[in-house]
């Protein structure tokens, strides 16, 4: 295919949903897809520098490991957090170094930690006592990163009830452990859990991580990284403003230290608002049902799209709703209650949160769906033998000059095409150029 694994450069008067809306229109497509839009990776990181200047972003891997993700964050010089033996190749496979990589996974297989140790990937979580004589047996030069625990319990995801040593009961017994067994340690780690909302649990945080760090310092360690996890927020609608506060007022308190190795592991923060899917309704029913006593009659719509929760969009399972809407507007249209239906023969298959009301749609339209980046492709599958969408990505004409000159590890011309050609290619072919989810 002439431009697939490419990004599309958009012309000045361009913009995603104008890209959206040419593919639908003029493809002669029926089948889902997403828009990856690049510009808003690069927007995100900067944002990121200029809130929170003294923390690395370690891309999360798990969130969303597509390949036009991975090479972006890859050319905006991130590094990256690894859970497992595969996400450490992808990642080494676009010529990241080893030393961009922290394997944070504090319960890793043998044969995992092996190959962290061929490929020269050093940096690793811990968090019990099985894993030092582990680590000590299969990796002993590993540098190490003691995982604490430091809960949100308003989080919407609280992640030390399966991860993280207690600073307080079981930091010291674990770092004289590492000691004993000459194991090197060179940090703390912790992770406040994701879709937190009392920001105020940094500083909590990095306090419990100061005293962990004079714990190590008392035993004769030299702890020279640390690492304050991820779950930051996801939507557009909401900032990293309010953390960034939090963060660099603790870090100014507890870690004034400015030679100490900082990173973070954002994920979701990067991605979820950087993709939009855009779906097929392949099948229409409406049900009628008489009220009692004489009323008027209601009609439920109901929409059948080409993707289910299996194939792109899985958070639905965890009462993660998105943001849909028809591709084609038509202003002050009536509008109806409508649940929309994944296409598998599974009847938990349901995309919409209960009736939602929108407008009456025809079997042939799109839809969009709004902030479709986290772990969504991650996650996806081909349930019953429905494809996983493919992605077409775009960038603005500054962020590609940017890419491709500027970038500390730019990207070759040749992975972008133009709007001009894409026009030819999408009249001669009637697919979108895309970054097929295979690519590795």
């Amino acid at each position: 295919m002439e431009c697939a694994n490419r990004i599309q450069v958009l012309d000045k008067n361009d913009d995603v949903y104008s890209v959206i809306k040419k593919i639908t229109e003029e493809g002669g497509l029926d089948e889902s897809f997403y828009v990856c839009d690049v510009s808003e990776l690069v927007w995100k990181c900067n944002n990121w520098k200029k809130l929170i200047p003294r923390i690395e972003p370690y891309y999360a891997v798990k969130c969303n490991d597509s390949r036009i993700v991975l090479q972006t964050m890859a050319a905006l010089g991130t590094g990256f957090d690894c859970a497992s033996r595969e996400e450490i190749r992808r990642v080494l496979s676009l010529g990241v170094k080893p030393n961009k990589i922290v394997f944070a996974n504090p319960t890793k297989k043998i044969s995992h930690i092996i190959y962290a140790a061929e490929m020269g990937i050093s940096a690793m979580t811990f968090d019990n006592e099985f894993e030092l004589y582990k680590i000590k047996k299969h990796y002993p030069g590993a540098e190490l990163i003691l995982r604490i625990k430091c809960d949100d319990v308003t989080a919407k995801y609280v992640l030390g009830q399966k991860y993280g040593a207690d600073p307080e009961q079981e930091s010291e017994r674990l770092l004289s452990l590492a000691k004993s067994l000459d194991l090197n340690v060179i940090g703390i780690a912790f992770h406040i859990g994701s879709g937190c909302s009392n920001y105020a649990i940094y500083l909590e945080a990095l306090a419990a991580a100061r005293h962990v760090f004079d714990i190590g310092k008392s035993l004769g360690y030299v702890f020279r990284f640390l690492d304050i996890g991820g779950g930051f927020p996801a939507k557009k609608s909401n900032s990293i403003d309010e953390i960034a506060k939090y963060v660099n007022k603790g870090l100014a308190e507890y870690f004034s230290d400015t030679n100490l190795q900082i990173i973070s592991e954002p994920g979701n923060y990067f991605v979820n608002s950087a993709f939009k899917l855009v779906s097929n309704i392949h099948s229409k029913r409406i049900i009628t049902e008489a009220r009692k006593n004489g009323a008027k009659e209601t009609s439920l719509r109901m929409y059948y799209i080409d993707v289910s929760l299996y194939t792109a969009l899985i958070p639905v399972l965890f009462q993660e709703f998105y943001e849909c809407r028809p591709v084609k507007s038509i202003p002050n249209a009536p509008e109806y209650p409508s649940i929309i239906w994944g296409p598998t023969c599974d009847c938990s298959d349901k995309i919409s949160n209960g009736a939602v009301p929108m407008r009456d749609m025809e079997i042939g339209e799109w839809m969009i769906f709004e902030e479709a980046g986290g772990y969504t492709l991650s996650i996806a599958s081909e349930f019953n033998g429905f494809p996983v969408p493919d992605i077409h990505a775009v960038v603005n004409e500054e962020d590609w000059l940017f890419l491709t000159e500027k970038a500390p590890k730019p990207l070759s011309r040749e992975k972008f095409v133009s709007s001009k050609n894409l026009e030819s290619y999408l009249t001669g072919l009637g697919t979108p150029c895309t970054f097929r989810t295979n690519y590795f």
